[in-house]
Formats: structure tokens, C-alpha cells, sequence
């Protein structure tokens, strides 16, 4: 990472909440960290959550999807806590599964101003990306993209397709994702450019190493776990959360048990108070039994244990508290 882009990749500097047990809420990032490219989830991490939720703990998934591509997941676990979508700008209720086939009503939305989203489609365009759209669970694209079949079949969903995007944009919208034209991942560098470039009228994360994200000011996940908090009763401090890539940052910093992925980005690991191990070893899973489902006791132990192995890896001169700045 340069040095350009250090600052503009770490969360703002602020405490993190004292953790605190039992765990009262678990706010689980999905890809990356519950599922791999196999889209799966595993009997054991399906196992981990139904189990916290049988013992009154509320969970909830919180992502960059859309809420209708989170959707099977949040069933298949067994969920009934709200879903928050799109970096934390939506946050819908979870219909029961027998309910009438829509969505939950919208418990909270912040979208991006369209003259914002409008200039963030010519900026992504003239550093080498493609912009989409999405706005509540339509995902809309320009008719000469050349990687809409790859995107729909990823979200599960089909794209609108339309002559000019910027056209388009009269309204505000819920994001603009720029995908990489290339296999590599986007550059920190483009991530910082994109921050300076857009301070004050677009909040600009990572969500997957191809993709770079443009959401309300103020937004992230951070956003909707703290709305989740309120609604459970459940102080921050009494928060987990698992994330393995930027559009996590302020969430893993920002609550009381804050979990990264092993392999997320390095800034996403300072910020973090544990470190979890892989997705492919159902790593999450692992987490959540260790300190959700262990008696309050036992889960302190670990999670001592586990924050002073983490403090060991951190990057040279970062310290616990520079961890949850």
C-alpha cells in the first residue's frame, strides 16, 4: 500500500466499544466470509447461526448485496432479524418464509444524489472501470457493458439494460458499483483517488477486490449494524461482526468484537480485534462458536486469548487501540 493511500484506507480514529459479554447480536458480512466463490454455505456455519439464533441471539446478514440476492442465504440460516443491503444504505425487514413472496418493508434507506452518481459514472469510466446501478433491488446497466451476464449471474439477478446510464440517473439511487475491466484487483490507490475525488458527496469503498463502491455520504456498514443495535436492545459493545474486505472497516472497528477474515486487506486486519481463519475452514462459524455460543465465561477467555494473538500480527506500530481507530 503507498503512502498516499494509507490514510484515505483506515477508518476514522475513535474508540472502539468496550467489549462485553454475552454476545447480543452478530452482524455477518456474506461473501468472502460466509460463502466463497462456490456460493455455499456449509453445514457447520448454517449449524453456528441457527444455534445463536435458538438461544435468543440476533443475527443478521449485512452486505453489499442486494436484499433480494441475500434473500435464499438469510432463509437457508434460518434468520428473522433485517437484512441490511448495499454497504448499510438499505435496511429491510425480513418477511417470515411463509409470507407473501415480497420483500420486507424498508426500515431504513440513504441514497446517493444523482448528480453525484452522474459524475461517479464518468470519473469510474476514465480510470479504467465499469459503473452499474443499483437502487433497491434493481440493478441497471449500460447497453454497451461488456460484463453484464458475468454480474447478473453473481447477483441472481437480471440487469435492466439502458443506452446511457448517466441519462438514466434523474433520481437518486442506492449505489453505483465499478466493476475492473481486468482479473486483477482494484489498486488501493484507486480507492484513495476515488475518496479524494468524491470527500463530502460520496461515501467510496472496496467490496470485492473487482469492485469499487459509491454510496451516500456517511455510509457503511457501520450504519445499519448500529440501526440493528438499537432495534435489539443490544449495546455495541455486545456486538460481533465478521468482514474480510474494506466495505467492512468501520463495522469490524466500530463495534465491541470486531472479526476479520485471514487474507483481508491489511487495513481491514488493523481494524479488527480478532483475527478469524479462512472461509474455506469455515472460519465464521468457528468465531461465532467460540464466543456466542460458549457460556460468557469461557468466550472471554477466548477472546483474550485471541485478541493478544492478533495484537502480534498487526503492521508495525500499530498498537490495540490504533486497531479500533
Amino acid at each position: 500500500m503507498t503512502d498516499s493511500a494509507a490514510p484515505s484506507t483506515r477508518p476514522p480514529r475513535q474508540p472502539r466499544p468496550t467489549p462485553a459479554f454475552p454476545i447480543g447480536l452478530i452482524a455477518l458480512d456474506l461473501d468472502g466470509t460466509l460463502i466463497g466463490d462456490d456460493l455455499v454455505l456449509h453445514d457447520r456455519t448454517v449449524a453456528a447461526i441457527r444455534t445463536a439464533r435458538e438461544r435468543g441471539v440476533a443475527v443478521s446478514i449485512v452486505t453489499g448485496r442486494m436484499t433480494s440476492s441475500a434473500l435464499p442465504f438469510a432463509r437457508r440460516l434460518g434468520l428473522v432479524d433485517p437484512l441490511v443491503a448495499y454497504q448499510g444504505a438499505l435496511v429491510r425487514a425480513l418477511p417470515p418464509p411463509a409470507a407473501d413472496p415480497r420483500l420486507g418493508r424498508i426500515l431504513a434507506h440513504r441514497p446517493l444524489a444523482a448528480a453525484a452518481a452522474r459524475e461517479v459514472i464518468a470519473w469510474s469510466k476514465s480510470v479504467g472501470l465499469e459503473p452499474h446501478v443499483n437502487h433497491l433491488e434493481r440493478f441497471v446497466i449500460q447497453a454497451d457493458d461488456p460484463r453484464a451476464e458475468d454480474y447478473s449471474t453473481f447477483l441472481g439477478a437480471r440487469a435492466e439494460v439502458v443506452d446511457d446510464l448517466r441519462a438514466w440517473l434523474r433520481f437518486p439511487i442506492s449505489k453505483v458499483i465499478a466493476v475492473a475491466t481486468a482479473s486483477e484487483p482494484i489498486p488501493e490507490s484507486i480507492l484513495a483517488a476515488g475518496r479524494r475525488r468524491f470527500a463530502g458527496r460520496a461515501a467510496v469503498t472496496i467490496s470485492h477486490p473487482r469492485f469499487l463502491e459509491f454510496l451516500a455520504p456517511g455510509v457503511s456498514k457501520l450504519v445499519g449494524v448500529r440501526h440493528l443495535s438499537r432495534r435489539a436492545g443490544v449495546p455495541l459493545g455486545r456486538v460481533l461482526a465478521i468482514g474480510d474486505q474494506f466495505n467492512d472497516l468501520e463495522m469490524l472497528a466500530g463495534v465491541g468484537h470486531g472479526a476479520a477474515m485471514a487474507g483481508a486487506p491489511l487495513p481491514v486486519r488493523d481494524a479488527a480485534r480478532y483475527l478469524a481463519p479462512p472461509q474455506a475452514e469455515q472460519g465464521a462459524a468457528q468465531l461465532i462458536e467460540q464466543l456466542a455460543l460458549a457460556s460468557p465465561e469461557v468466550a472471554a477467555r477466548y477472546a483474550d486469548a485471541l485478541a493478544r494473538g492478533h495484537a502480534h500480527e498487526r503492521s508495525p506500530g500499530q498498537t490495540a487501540d490504533d486497531s479500533a481507530a
